[in-house]
Order: C-alpha cells, then structure tokens, then sequence
C-alpha cells in the first residue's frame, strides 16, 4: 500500500515536472527570440520569429479566444486525468509533453495575443518548442495506443 502511494506521488511529481520543464524551455526559447530578435539560417533550418495569431498549418487565424479556451479545456481535462493516464512511463512521458506543449502556447496567447513560431524547416510550418511536444506527443501517443 505505501509502496504503491509513493509509485503514484513520483508519478505525479514526474508528470508535472515534465509538463513544467516543456512550459520552460519553450518560454525561455520564445523569450530569447522575441527580445533578441534572433535571425539565423543554415543547410537544414532557419530561426526567425514569427508571430501566429492562428493554429498549426494556418487554420483558425485570428481565433486567439478561441484557441486560448480550447487549450484550456484540453489542459485542465489532462490535468484531471493524469491519475487515470497509465502509469507506465511511455504514456506518462507523452500526455506530460502534450500538458507542457498545450500550456506554453496557451501563455502566449493569453498574454502576446500570438504564438511566438520560430523553428522553419522549410517543408513544414515553423513551429517552437510547445508545437514539437504536442506534434510528437500525439503521433506518438496515437501509434502507441493504436498497438494496444
């Protein structure tokens, strides 16, 4: 019984620490390019800020309440969830990146009015820190529950 009360506290203290150490280093990225104005370009990607008002690949621009509500609800339902999420660390490990990718973008667009983008790799759209969490979260995770 206390062994598995303790396996359930590490849990959660791994899940948040995740989600927290997303959330900061995407803000510290974010915060590096917005004041610095970072502009640096090689073979395989560039790094130049841009400022999205929508969500990935262009839809719902200009929807900044809209997307700010959405990330909230996905965040608070993942919070709230966590003690259901398997304990094993594959999905524990996912859905914490997916809370720390939600939550950076979700600060940005409750306090900017706008994503801080800056990674473009040309094929893809330019996307930060929180996007890479939440994009190889869910393909992951889908993959991952998909074989179950």
């Amino acid at each position: 019984m206390v062994t598995k009360t303790i396996q359930k506290h590490y849990s959660s203290v791994l899940f948040f620490g995740i989600a927290l150490l997303v959330v900061a280093l995407d803000q510290l990225t974010k915060y590096i390019i917005i004041t610095r104005n970072v502009s640096w370009s090689s073979a395989l990607f560039q790094i130049h800020l841009v400022k999205n008002t929508g969500a990935g690949f262009g839809i719902l621009k200009g929807q900044i309440l809209l997307l700010g509500f959405i990330s909230l609800v996905v965040a608070l339902i993942i919070i709230f969830a966590h003690k259901k999420i398997s304990q094993e660390k594959i999905p524990l490990l996912l859905f914490s990146l997916l809370l720390g990718g939600v939550i950076g973008n979700f600060i940005d667009r409750m306090f900017r009015h706008y994503v801080i983008d800056f990674i473009d790799v040309g094929f893809w759209p330019v996307f930060n820190i929180a996007d890479a969490a939440i994009t190889v979260s869910i393909i992951i995770l889908v993959i991952y529950y998909w074989r179950k």
